[in-house]
């Protein structure tokens, strides 16, 4: 029996039986899940991935994607713990992990996702100090990720990290910031400074014990200043002074002369 012998009417029928089939088939990506609502319920399990079969109009679809999206926050209005005004933004990297929960809990994970993390954003960097928030931006970033998360947890998101992206300071901060920093960079040159004159004294005494207890080093020491003021090209004119005369000058120096009284 061919289809030709068919009346029309079945033909029909079996065109539109199989045009209907075709179009319930959905080819769905790897990274994407099927959320099938039948009759209004939802099914216990996502569809996916590959060819699933959606029966219109008894069933209703919802794509749900499980890669990671990248939410930017937008710049919030933050004053901190001493009073001072920023504009702080953040990056939430975040993937849904439950798609039947994102389908049913929530209209929009993104949407609600942004609210929690610019409230979050706002309250904790009000708990902190301008000085926390500059030097332990690590460690606000997981707090700030570990409070959103628990919040988007009952909808099927999971927040993987928070990153506060940029902190705009009001210009007058940053030349007070800058002038810290400069007496900061002096105090540690005077401070270094300081230290070397000291171990050179303190090099300079041992040297001089030293010497005290060998007189002949200074000789040496003597003739090689010499030495080196030979050697360059200059006008300086040098005397040599036997070191036996200055220890006589030191005696002499030491001697009390008595001037005679009238009688």
């Amino acid at each position: 029996m061919h289809m030709s012998d068919l009346p029309v009417p079945t033909l029909i029928f079996v065109a539109i039986v199989v045009l209907y089939l075709l179009n319930s088939i959905k080819i769905l990506r790897e990274y994407e899940r099927a959320v099938i609502f039948r009759l209004g319920r939802a099914l216990p399990e996502p569809k996916g991935p590959g060819i699933i079969l959606v029966f219109r109009p008894l069933d209703q679809m919802v794509r749900i994607s499980l890669r990671q999206e990248v939410l930017e926050v937008p710049p919030q209005d933050v004053i901190t713990r001493d009073n001072v005004t920023l504009k702080v933004n953040a990056v939430v990297t975040l993937y849904v992990v439950n798609p039947i929960h994102v389908a049913i809990k929530v209209v929009n994970y993104i949407y609600q996702t942004s609210q929690f993390a610019q409230t979050t954003l706002r309250s904790v960097l009000g708990e902190v100090e301008l000085d926390e928030l500059l030097s332990h931006r690590d460690k606000l970033n997981l707090r700030i990720q570990s409070i959103i998360d628990q919040r988007t947890e009952p909808f099927g998101v999971k927040v993987v990290s928070v990153e506060v992206k940029q902190v705009d300071l009001p210009e007058q901060m940053l030349r007070a910031i800058a002038q810290q920093a400069e007496a900061e960079r002096e105090k540690r040159a005077k401070i270094i400074h300081a230290e070397g004159e000291f171990n050179a004294a303190q090099k300079l005494v041992d040297a001089a014990s030293l010497m005290a207890t060998q007189p002949m080093t200074l000789q040496l020491r003597y003739l090689q200043a010499l030495s080196d003021i030979g050697v360059e090209k200059n006008t300086t004119i040098v005397f040599p002074l036997p070191l036996e005369m200055m220890t006589i000058f030191n005696k002499m120096s030491g001697l009390k002369v008595e001037i005679p009284k009238e009688p």
